[in-house]
């Protein structure tokens, strides 16, 4: 079984760079979807409140034939739940739901900006940071305003912001931002939402590599320095994803990837969305 490569977080804790993600993936469905994941050799298993699917992960993990220890597992807290006091509720809730004693990394799942609450709910992420609840705290979806503001108002810096980052949304503005500031970048949707999959540059590059297009962009992650989470709850398209290590991409094919950036999201606008 290859040894996934990992990232130091700026407080030590380190996280494997290929990790499992579990968006839209029914709670029947992904418990099955991350022992698969976990016998593959995944190491990093994300899910968030909002999946609803917490508690089938838990059983997972519960029934791992590794050592609790050996998992790195992430929540989300989501919108409706910010606020100093909610943020605690809603911790116990997902830990109840998982059936775990403690959490490997804690994220704010979106910063809504028009609510204003994220500050509060940060001074809450620090608590159970500093009880020992969560081995590192981070946000998702957050930009450089709102990165700036939990810094100069807070007392932790994220470990992590977990966003949309793909070849045509390369993000090289914010990562810029957080190799300035310690921050890990961590990319949901790794693969466009499957949107990317047929892009004749990239399916070119396949066929020379003899790999298929979402094992290029997952290599090209790597090598970006990113923390890729693909979904998925095929067994063969899970196994797949983790083939990523037995090649490795040109500097060229690196460039010519990142060069396919045209801003382009799938997912909603961080500075727009402020739905609950």
């Amino acid at each position: 079984m290859p040894s996934v490569p990992e990232v130091t977080l700026n407080n030590g804790v380190r996280i494997p760079q290929l990790g499992f993600g579990v968006w839209q993936i029914s709670d029947a469905e992904v418990t099955d979807a991350v022992r698969i994941a976990i016998e593959t050799g995944y190491r990093s298993i994300d899910t968030a409140a909002i999946y609803g699917n917490e508690e089938g992960v838990g059983e997972a993990i519960r029934g791992a034939p590794v050592p609790r220890e050996e998992l790195f597992v992430t929540s989300k807290l989501w919108n409706s739940e910010q606020g100093y006091d909610t943020t605690l509720r809603a911790f116990d809730a997902t830990m109840q739901r998982l059936g775990l004693d403690y959490l490997d990394l804690y994220l704010i799942h979106w910063p809504m900006p028009a609510r204003d609450t994220y500050v509060d709910t940060w001074k809450a992420f620090e608590r159970l940071y500093a009880d020992g609840r969560v081995r590192a705290i981070g946000v998702s979806n957050f930009q450089e305003p709102h990165l700036k503001r939990l810094m100069d108002e807070g007392s932790v810096v994220p470990a992590v912001n977990q966003i949309e980052l793909h070849p045509t949304l390369a993000q090289e503005r914010i990562r810029a931002f957080h190799a300035e500031h310690g921050i890990a970048t961590e990319a949901w949707s790794p693969l466009g939402q499957g949107h990317l999959l047929h892009d004749p540059t990239l399916v070119k590059l396949a066929e020379s590599y003899g790999v298929t297009p979402a094992q290029v962009i997952l290599r090209w992650h790597l090598q970006i320095g990113t923390i890729a989470i693909p979904k998925s709850a095929t067994p063969e398209r899970i196994r797949a994803n983790f083939d990523v290590f037995g090649f490795e991409l040109s500097a060229s094919d690196v460039e010519t990837i990142s060069a396919l950036d045209t801003g382009r999201r799938f997912g909603p606008d961080p500075a727009t969305l402020n739905a609950t």
